[in-house]
């Protein structure tokens, strides 16, 4: 299947909505409970927020295969890490120097969302041409 735009469209907004609600964890953690500890809630958290919109993706949608999606996501998570917080907000790219701040969610954005839609996908389910009659 081709991707038209308004597919893509999808899958960066919906890679945006995850990694907002990661942000969101980011944002009221530290304000909270300081940076070590939400760093690990949302090393936690990031993959819950993935699996759950990836569930959505894959069981309404499925435009893509699960590998493809997976790239996607943690892609628009990386890029908006790098180009918007590294860049704009902290003016430093020492948030990637931290495993447990970055790289640990990034690995666990990927499998979540990977995991997820070979789950979906998996023997028994409904091929994607069918949940998207």
């Amino acid at each position: 299947m081709k991707l038209s735009f308004r597919h893509i469209a999808v899958i960066i907004a919906l890679g945006l909505l995850g990694w907002a609600l990661c942000g969101a964890v980011m944002f009221i953690g530290t304000a909270a409970l300081g940076l070590e500890t939400t760093l690990v809630i949302h090393a936690i958290a990031a993959p819950i927020i993935f699996a759950a919109i990836s569930w959505f993706y894959f069981t309404r949608l499925a435009y893509t295969r699960p590998l493809t999606t997976a790239v996607a996501f943690t892609s628009v998570v990386i890029f908006m890490d790098f180009f918007l917080v590294a860049l704009v907000i902290n003016r430093s790219f020492d948030m990637f120097r931290s495993l447990i701040g970055t790289w640990v969610p990034f690995a666990l954005i990927f499998l979540s969302t990977y995991i997820t839609g070979l789950a979906i996908k998996a023997p028994g389910g409904l091929p994607a041409t069918e949940r998207t009659r």
